[in-house]
């Protein structure tokens, strides 16, 4: 139907679109990408913020987050101290919002669910707080964090909802951390 590219393509002329100049035309929003092993192992960033591969569980990827942020903390305890964990967990967090921002934008997605990063540091800091625990008390402390990090009442959905890019991905997590260390300091003081 059309042979002179100079008139541009003929969807431009059906419709209620008026025709479009010739010329470069605005590239389309490409389409979300999909976490793989593949896309974590093209950058760094992406490494560290889908939680060294536990942000692919193809199931609730936020919990293997936390999972994976459990186990390293009990191993990595028995090398650092309160204050080291603590440098750790700041720089975690402020080193977050680098590369939480930077996987989340190359996905295409404002908070990926396969971006774990925020789960690990939260929980790491939820775990320093309550430490020492029994293996009970770090239980209760996952699946108090797992329910605010994924049910995310007021004021976590809206934190959730409000702030964008690597620092909204990290900070609502902070808040479920700080909402779990209130309920588990109110059970304690109620003991």
């Amino acid at each position: 139907m059309q042979n002179d590219p100079s008139l541009g393509p003929a969807e431009d002329f059906i419709g209620d679109k008026p025709p479009q100049a010739p010329g470069p035309r605005a590239p389309k929003p490409s389409a979300p990408r999909r976490a793989t092993a593949r896309f974590m192992l093209s950058h760094p960033f992406h490494f560290l913020s889908l939680g060294f591969g536990s942000g692919l569980s193809p199931v609730a990827p936020g919990t293997a987050g936390t999972l994976f942020a459990w186990a390293s903390f009990v191993v990595l305890s028995r090398y650092l101290t309160v204050i080291e964990w603590g440098v750790l967990i700041v720089a975690g967090f402020l080193g977050g919002m680098a590369l939480c921002g930077f996987t989340a934008k190359r996905l295409g997605v404002e908070d990926p669910s396969a971006v774990v990063w925020d789960e690990i540091i939260a929980f790491w800091l939820v775990l320093l707080m309550v430490t020492p625990a029994t293996l009970t008390g770090q239980v209760w402390a996952f699946i108090v964090f797992r329910f605010f990090d994924m049910v995310k009442p007021p004021p976590i959905g809206y934190f959730d909802r409000r702030l964008k890019g690597g620092f909204g991905i990290m900070f609502d997590d902070l808040v479920a951390a700080f909402f779990t260390l209130l309920v588990i300091a109110l059970w304690r003081m109620s003991v």
